[in-house]
């Protein structure tokens, strides 16, 4: 079933959009008449996957952090599960793989982007003390962030929140109708055998 990519700064909110998302897919699913109600939904994270903010500091920690990402998202991308995917993916190269991994299990995916201005994001981070990224990798962080554009096929369909915006609310029925409703397109020759080397994508990407 599909996969769900949250997107945004450090503190940008991405969290609670995707527990939001889970509290919704479930009343959903848990529904009697609901074709789909055997289901199940599952939010994977840097805390379930034990990787601390301190990792995104050091390339070769956040490059297994990235690897525990896919390999988990492989584990769980079936036809009985929704994923949501509650990590960084601030660059385009990881939201790429996520992707080929989506077609290469003949499922949807999509984006949803927490979008929230730099500084109002550090504020919260800031706030968040210990819990938070330090100012380093914040930093380090939101000056390589990617945005999604959504004439990119790995960053669609994307779904934007302003997040600073209360009366922008998350589009739940758009989102279901595009990852549940909505058939999974075939899988291509470059999604089918998947590059093994990270520089691979980037090649792929800048195609």
């Amino acid at each position: 079933m599909p996969l769900i990519m949250m997107t945004g700064f450090p503190s940008s909110g991405k969290s609670t959009r995707a527990a939001e998302l889970k509290q919704l897919f479930e009343e959903r699913l848990s529904q009697p008449e609901n074709q789909h109600r055997k289901h199940t939904v599952h939010i994977i994270s840097d805390t379930t996957l034990g990787v601390p903010h301190s990792a995104y500091a050091h390339a070769s920690e956040e490059k297994n952090a990235r690897s525990a990402l896919l390999s988990a998202v492989e584990r769980l991308v079936t036809r009985e599960h929704i994923v949501i995917a509650d990590t960084p993916n601030y660059i385009k190269g990881l939201r790429y793989q996520l992707y080929c991994t989506a077609r290469e299990e003949g499922t949807t995916h999509c984006v949803v982007y927490c979008a929230l201005p730099v500084d109002a994001a550090r504020q919260i981070n800031q706030m968040r003390g210990s819990d938070g990224y330090a100012d380093n990798v914040f930093d380090e962080l939101t000056m390589r962030y990617e945005e999604p554009n959504s004439a990119t096929r790995w960053d669609s369909p994307l779904f934007t929140i302003i997040q600073n915006d209360p009366n922008d609310k998350l589009p739940f029925d758009s989102i279901w109708d595009a990852i549940v409703e909505r058939r999974a397109p075939p899988p291509t020759f470059s999604t089918a055998v998947k590059p093994a080397e990270e520089t691979n994508y980037q090649f792929e990407l800048d195609r």
